[in-house]
């Protein structure tokens, strides 16, 4: 229940953290699609664990295998099969967690829902379910060649990326493990994560996304519309607090005479603030959007909190975790913008 997303591209998954394997199907991909599996492998490596010291150590190769709807490097408009093996689970790492409920997770919900849960990593609400949608959304990417989409890192804790999107170069996001295009407040953050990460606690910030060369009209005027889908997208990530799309929640601030986009002879903006979406449908200018993701739930310190019985006892994070989950979460937003994008496309194609 509820493991889809997408409407004509759509993405169905399984596995938990500790199992042997996770996995997905993807229905709805056009026939002819030539994939590039190398550049679908670089988008799992860029969220893999284990690739900087300011991210979890867990060490998993993230290596995808295509069981369907592939054939001689295309899609065949069938079914796509794919799985991902978990081969470093250590899960005595959370034994001490079997009855006790962690502040902030999934694990008193889980068990009042459904009266059980997998203590072992978060079983299905561990953001290791998220590689799944690494692999349908650099597949939606590769269908997606006019469009740019870019996200980067714009803020750890109290630390900001001032300068605007349009004045930064995208081509250096990569070039810091912070993925922040700016190496002056990329410094600062990584500085930051490293110093929180030794304290034995945790911190967030938040993602911007930058989508160009988006045409008009994609979206439905009610209940599909394009931000919106984009919103429920960002908000099943885990850890995610917050989505505003535009001026956001600056534009509360504001009056209609400063925040209206007014029109030039071509259709487009001499602003931007709706951020490329109007009623629900694209505009044709630049959709940006920023997330925000809470500090990671498991800390390094000890907590009080209850067991399943009710009673008051003490507990203290232990294993691999990330300090700061944002800098992974970065090709996460690509790849669920790719998704939604793609699926709203062909469902124009399907009305036009």
């Amino acid at each position: 229940m509820s493991n889809s997303l997408g409407n004509i591209y759509k993405l169905t998954t399984f596995g938990e953290s500790h199992g042997p394997a996770i996995g997905g199907v993807i229905d709805g991909c056009p026939a002819g699609v030539s994939l590039d599996f190398n550049a679908i492998q670089h988008e799992l490596d860029r969220r893999k664990p284990g690739q900087s010291k300011i991210v979890t150590q867990r060490k998993e190769p993230d290596q995808v295998e295509f069981l369907s709807g592939v054939f001689e490097g295309q899609t065949t408009g069938t079914s796509i099969g794919f799985q991902i093996k978990n081969t470093n689970q250590k899960s005595k790492d959370y034994s001490h967690n079997t009855n006790v409920f962690r502040p902030s997770h999934a694990d008193y919900t889980y068990h009042e829902k459904y009266g059980l849960r997998d203590h072992r990593g978060g079983g299905r609400s561990s953001a290791r379910e998220t590689a799944n949608w690494i692999v349908a959304g650099a597949i939606a990417k590769q269908f997606l060649t006019n469009l740019e989409i870019n996200a980067f890192t714009s803020s750890v804790g109290d630390i900001f990326l001032e300068k605007p999107y349009q004045d930064l170069d995208f081509s250096l996001t990569e070039s810091n493990i912070v993925r922040c295009p700016d190496q002056s407040t990329a410094d600062l953050m990584i500085q930051k994560i490293q110093d929180i990460k030794k304290q034995g606690d945790t911190i967030g910030g938040t993602i911007t996304c930058v989508i160009k060369n988006v045409p008009v009209g994609l979206g439905e005027p009610i209940f599909d519309k394009l931000h919106a889908n984009l919103g429920k997208a960002m908000l099943s990530i885990n850890a995610v607090k917050g989505f505003e799309y535009g001026s956001g929640f600056c534009g509360a601030k504001m009056r209609g005479s400063e925040h209206n986009d007014l029109f030039n002879p071509n259709g487009s903006t001499k602003s931007n603030l709706s951020g490329g979406i109007q009623g629900g449908i694209s505009n044709g200018m630049d959709i940006y959007f920023r997330v925000a993701f809470k500090p990671v739930a498991t800390i390094m310190q000890k907590q009080p909190t209850i067991d399943s019985n009710g009673n008051v006892v003490e507990m203290q994070g232990k294993g691999r975790h990330d300090p700061c989950v944002v800098p992974r979460a970065v090709p996460i937003v690509e790849a669920l913008a790719a998704m939604v994008l793609m699926d709203h496309l062909l469902l124009h194609k399907a009305q036009i």
